[in-house]
């Protein structure tokens, strides 16, 4: 049906309201001290034949698409003074070489003002991203090497994302808020934790943090435009046997939220016509229902019949119109961020941890089955559907920073300031003291224990590995030795973890661990960001934040109430931090705790000069520099070499279409497949692979759902590993606030010639009805 008419004097007296909300922002939002910008960028990468990032399952393959990742960035500037950068990543982790291409692209664009003092960039530490972007050899090498589309996208999209923000910048205010999320992580490794002293025990109601810290930025003239939290939870609710890339829980939780803004805003601003406020919000919801009867609409539907696939130009960004259908042409668009903190025994797995062979919970102490490691697991609060696991604790997530971001009224002020410096954690030397004594200690060569090839709950390893192992056994000894053997000083400096690869010490075909890091201190005001190159455990991580806070609390610069986050994961990584007395355990996080038992010890003896000279005013050095190994990478995947489809069928053309005359309902699953390609000829950055189309009228099709949408997946497949033939099905679970009418899927592909020229494609199923 055709859109009524507006009057002239309604329009008017639409454009009034509209002017006075957006004047009514200003003088709300007008007390500024910063100029602030955000900005986001798709990173999403090779959806195909690429090692997942995380749980270092070699079978572990991606094979499409289940949710988009993203880049995200905040700069928070003074007028005419310090800046920082602060960028949150859908990826398992930050790399050091990907901090050094980004900041040398920085370099070359804007000279000295983004430099990596104060840049941060920092991983949410999703499993489910492709990998083979950091350089050193024990991160890449069930990835079969380096990947140069992994690391490309994620260089691109920072860079762009920072670009972004920058271009954004205007006069703004920041706002603080926190609360407590109970329901959204569990500690994984608990027989550790009760290792330390019950008197620190007893100063905590929880064994793992609960609180949530949240940032909102409100721009002078368009006020709310983005906010960033830090929580503590793993980016496991995705198992080790999932091939669909996705956020996870935290990439979840901000696709929830960017859509609420943007609903409620579309609301502020006079759009028409929403249904409930389940989540998310899709531009469906704003199209009016087809004015037909259900007999109507299916004649309507089978007037519509999967035409042939066809050739296209390359997709123009079909996922950014959907997603900011809804946005004001100049005006920003929203950006929300989950960020990763101290999360290094959390998991999302809140169910707790059983055999699945018996059904009964697993072994306290080392979290084993009959003595068996790879029968435990844990489970989501979806169990046994871990997308639904994942979308519970993404929504809990969501609902909290939507909570802490509607009444957060703590306004950041004062100084923007940063501190950075890198420190050779293979040989640092630490100062202990103890009852008035002090003693010095070493940090050690990078090495992995026995416990290690365990895994964790989150994800099993294999063999007879098993965690809480301080003592190995003779078998894998012999098998470690045939790599290196540990010398003894370093069997004696990593006690009591049994080495199981003495990664510090093994240097062909170049580094296999990092042994210089980098710390940093990021000042905004009362707002201090500690970015750690690591997983922190829950007390390692309440350790260091009260050690830096307690050094920050004796200047009256920054005021009695200090807001003090641990950013993991971030510029580099070095796996996992755990307190003295847990590393005695040796469970999982204390077997992958890099160098040594005074690790932690030697993160807070370093932030806290960082702290000292934050308050100070002192420079402090920068420290040995990191190498840059990108030269030296060796990459064993195999590129794609041709697609081809049988005789008589095109590209896009469809393999299974819907039933015909079909009509479905909310919560039904519809399932079409299409003849397709390798999805790493083109990675559809800021596009998609799979859209779901709304039919308009009698003629247009609108966008609706595409593939950075919870509802809708994305899933390659080829008959063998080297078959030229392959095939794309799209899975789309009809949300329970979807629009009545009619719709179709459509698929966007790419396909390699024997030649090597690339040629887009485009694919249509039949149209069918929604009840």
């Amino acid at each position: 049906m055709e859109f009524p008419t507006i009057p002239h004097s309604i329009q008017f007296c639409v454009l009034l309201m509209v002017l006075l909300l957006l004047k009514s922002d200003v003088v709300v939002y007008s007390n500024s001290d910063y100029l602030i910008g955000l900005g986001s960028y798709d990173i999403t990468g090779p959806a195909a034949d690429v090692n997942m990032m995380g749980y270092a399952n070699a079978e572990q393959v991606a094979s499409g698409v289940h949710l988009r990742l993203r880049s995200r960035a905040f700069i928070a500037a003074e007028p005419h003074g310090n800046r920082v950068v602060f960028v949150n990543l859908d990826a398992c982790m930050a790399s050091q070489l990907v901090t050094i291409k980004v900041l040398e692209r920085l370099k070359a664009r804007y000279g000295d003002l983004y430099t990596e003092n104060n840049v941060a960039i920092s991983g949410i530490h999703t499993h489910a991203g492709p990998g083979g972007y950091l350089q050193y050899v024990v991160y890449i090498v069930t990835s079969l090497g380096f990947v140069r589309q992994s690391f490309d996208a994620l260089v691109d999209g920072i860079e762009k994302c920072i670009v972004q923000a920058h271009e954004n910048l205007r006069p703004g205010s920041i706002f603080v808020n926190k609360g407590e999320l109970l329901d959204a992580g569990v500690n994984r490794s608990p027989s550790a934790y009760l290792n330390n002293p019950a008197a620190e025990r007893s100063k905590y109601k929880y064994n793992v943090d609960k609180e949530m810290t949240l940032l909102k930025f409100v721009d002078d003239q368009w006020g709310p435009v983005g906010s960033f939290n830090w929580f503590a939870t793993h980016g496991t609710s995705m198992s080790r046997t999932n091939s669909l890339i996705s956020g996870d829980n935290k990439g979840a939780a901000a696709r929830f939220m960017e859509d609420w803004f943007e609903r409620k805003d579309s609301v502020k601003m006079g759009s028409v016509g929403f249904g409930n406020d389940s989540i998310p919000r899709r531009i469906s919801n704003i199209i009016p229902s087809l004015d037909y009867n259900h007999h109507e609409l299916l004649e309507l539907a089978s007037s519509f019949q999967s035409p042939p696939g066809r050739t296209a130009t390359r997709t123009s960004s079909i996922a950014r119109r959907v997603r900011g259908a809804l946005s004001q042409v100049d005006r920003p668009r929203f950006v929300s961020a989950f960020c990763q903190s101290n999360c290094g025994d959390v998991s999302p797995n809140v169910l707790g941890a059983f055999c699945i062979d018996t059904g009964l919970p697993c072994d306290f102490n080392h979290s084993t089955c009959g003595g068996e490691n790879e029968l435990c697991y844990g489970r989501g609060p979806g169990y046994p559907d871990e997308f639904e696991s994942t979308r519970i604790i993404g929504e809990r997530q969501f609902r909290k920073a939507v909570d802490l971001f509607n009444v957060a009224s703590e306004q950041i002020k004062g100084k923007i300031d940063f501190r950075h410096t890198y420190i050779d954690f293979s040989k640092g030397e630490v100062t202990l003291s103890k009852g008035g004594a002090s003693e010095v200690v070493k940090t050690c060569p990078a090495a992995m224990g026995f416990a290690f090839a365990a895994g964790t709950t989150d994800g099993p390893g294999a063999f007879d590995f098993r965690q809480g192992d301080d003592t190995g056994n003779a078998f894998w000894k012999l098998v470690r030795n045939l790599l290196k053997k540990p010398g003894k000083e370093q069997v004696e400096c990593q006690q009591p973890k049994p080495i199981l690869l003495d990664t510090g010490e093994m240097k062909l075909p170049y580094d296999w661990a990092p042994s210089i890091l980098p710390i940093q201190i990021l000042r905004v005001g009362q707002f201090v960001i500690l970015s750690v190159p690591g997983e922190f455990t829950t007390m390692a991580g309440r350790r260091l934040r009260d050690a830096v806070k307690e050094v920050l609390s004796g200047n009256k610069d920054f005021g009695s109430n200090i807001h003090v986050v641990i950013a993991g994961l971030t510029n580099t990584y070095s796996q996992y931090v755990t307190t003295y007395e847990e590393y005695q355990i040796q469970r999982y996080e204390g077997a992958s705790t890099l160098y040594g038992p005074h690790t932690l010890s030697a993160y807070i003896q370093e932030f806290k000069k960082l702290a000292n000279a934050l308050i100070s005013g002192q420079t402090v050095e920068p420290g040995p520099q990191p190498p840059d190994l990108l030269n030296q990478q060796i990459s064993l995947l195999t590129p794609v070499v041709m697609d081809g489809t049988p005789l008589g069928v095109n590209f896009g053309d469809v393999s299974s279409d819907v039933p015909k005359n079909a009509a479905f309902k909310k919560g039904d699953k519809v399932t079409v497949t299409f003849w397709s390609a390798c999805p790493r000829n083109d990675l559809m950055t800021e596009g998609t692979f799979a859209l779901v189309e709304f039919l308009q009228g009698k003629d247009t099709w609108v966008p609706a759902y595409d593939d950075d949408d919870f509802c809708l997946r994305f899933i390659w497949s080829r008959p063998s590993k080297l078959s030229t033939h392959s095939k794309a099905t799209m899975e789309w679970r009809i949300p329970q606030d979807v629009t009545p009418g009619v719709y179709r899927i459509k698929h966007f592909g790419a396909a390699k010639s024997l030649l090597g020229s690339i040629r887009h494609f485009t694919g249509s199923s039949s149209a069918f009805v929604v009840a």
